[in-house]
């Protein structure tokens, strides 16, 4: 199946010239979609088998690679969050040529076992390589050295159960989110300066009801989003889509504006990237597993006007969907994926492939990749009809996502990073 994002009134600020390639400049890949042009992806792998090198990654740390050229860059943190890193792997030997502690904390904040203190992904580009540990620490490095440009330490939030939403890059801001349990705002900087841009609360309102009793409640969860935002055109004007916890933001990037937010009460807790295509934005609305279709070109609260199609079965909570034509592909944290028309939000099929995710899939060359917790990746037809490809193991298992560089995979696992290529 050939790639294809069709669009009515609404598209991908992102010239196509950036696609694919040797540079995968976010944990979604160069689209921030999840799409990778390469076309000669390995179908099969084991330990044994299409692994070109094999790294250990010290610490506890679910934040996927980002590719420039031949480096390779991740975070990395100890198990009790007190030390951050940044990580530098050369593409080609799998050799670890920086490793630089940024960091030192005294007094972490809490993070659920589940989650790391390492898990927002850098984003890169030529140069430069930007990290966040949310509120603790965010920075941006000379991607060659690994030295500090500027860094930022005074951002207050508590992420509660540790952060996840991961750097943005637009123009020459860097968008971050803090959404957490005492405080939610979406924040630009000065990519060159690390200096505050613009800085907007979310406007939702939290309301401290339980949904179960109907009586107050104030819990951080309600409060808590992980989400990452991107960058949509709407008859001609960015849009900053950002997904909250129980709501969807459109935002002006340039002055953090907010235009239109749809609301999804109960919703808590995002997690996964919004996607863009057919002249809507499709997000999965955290914990309340539902997947909205919205239309962005709205004004103010537009639930009621803007939400084209739900879709409640079988929503996936952590890993972002995929679109690719006019099909939706995602995969739950219970591992049934499923199949929806874009269009329409009809389901085409669900089918259990086993296993749990959180990992985000990747699209190429016809095909879907799925990497589960245990290390098993499961790899579909992305097709209207259900077909498994292959099925391959690792000896541990995967938070973050897949990079794409070349015809090479590099998977990161809770210890190592591999590079999977087919061999001569």
């Amino acid at each position: 199946m050939k790639y294809v994002l069709t669009t009515v009134c609404l598209g991908l600020a992102i010239a196509s010239a950036a696609i694919g390639g040797e540079n995968w400049t976010s944990y979604r890949g160069p689209t921030d979609q999840g799409h990778a042009d390469s076309t000669g992806l390995p179908l099969q792998w084991s330990e044994d088998e299409n692994v070109v090198w094999k790294t250990p990654i010290p610490g506890k740390a679910w934040s996927s690679p980002v590719i420039w050229g031949d480096r390779i860059w991740l975070t990395d943190a100890n198990e009790a969050g007190t030390l951050l890193y940044a990580v530098c792997v050369d593409k080609n030997s799998g050799k670890v040529i920086v490793r630089k502690r940024l960091r030192l904390v005294n007094l972490p904040q809490y993070c659920h076992p589940f989650n790391s203190y390492a898990s927002p992904s850098p984003v890169i580009e030529e140069g430069r390589v930007y990290v966040s540990f949310g509120s603790p620490y965010s920075a941006c490095l000379d991607s060659t050295t690994g030295d500090v440009i500027w860094e930022r330490t005074d951002f207050v939030c508590n992420h509660f159960r540790s952060a996840g939403s991961s750097p943005f890059l637009y123009k020459d801001l860097l968008i971050l989110h803090f959404d957490g349990s005492d405080r939610q705002y979406v924040v630009a900087m000065d990519k060159h300066t690390g200096k505050t841009v613009w800085q907007t609360d979310r406007s939702v309102d939290f309301q401290d009801i339980d949904p179960e009793t109907g009586g107050p409640k104030i819990q951080g969860d309600l409060r808590k989003g992980f989400s990452t935002p991107v960058i949509a055109d709407v008859q001609g004007k960015p849009v900053l889509i950002s997904l909250g916890s129980m709501a969807l933001y459109g935002y002006e990037p340039d002055t953090g504006k907010e235009l239109w937010r749809v609301e999804c009460i109960g919703s808590h807790s995002g997690t996964c990237r919004p996607v863009v295509g057919y002249g809507l934005v499709f997000a999965p609305m955290g914990m309340g597993a539902e997947l909205y279709a919205v239309r962005p070109d709205g004004r103010g609260e537009v639930t009621d006007t803007h939400v084209a199609w739900e879709y409640k079965r079988a929503v996936t909570k952590r890993p972002s969907i995929l679109l690719v034509d006019d099909l939706l592909f995602m995969v739950d944290n219970d591992g049934v994926a499923t199949c929806v028309e874009a269009k329409t939000g009809k389901e085409v099929w669900k089918e259990r492939v086993g296993g749990n995710f959180s990992a985000s899939p990747i699209y190429a060359n016809g095909r879907i990749y799925f990497c589960d917790e245990t290390g098993k990746s499961t790899i579909i037809e992305a097709a209207p009809q259900f077909k498994v490809l292959a099925v391959n193991e690792l000896d541990d298992g995967f938070m973050g996502s897949p990079a794409v560089s070349g015809d090479a995979l590099y998977l990161r696992t809770r210890k190592h990073l591999y590079r999977i290529e087919e061999k001569p």
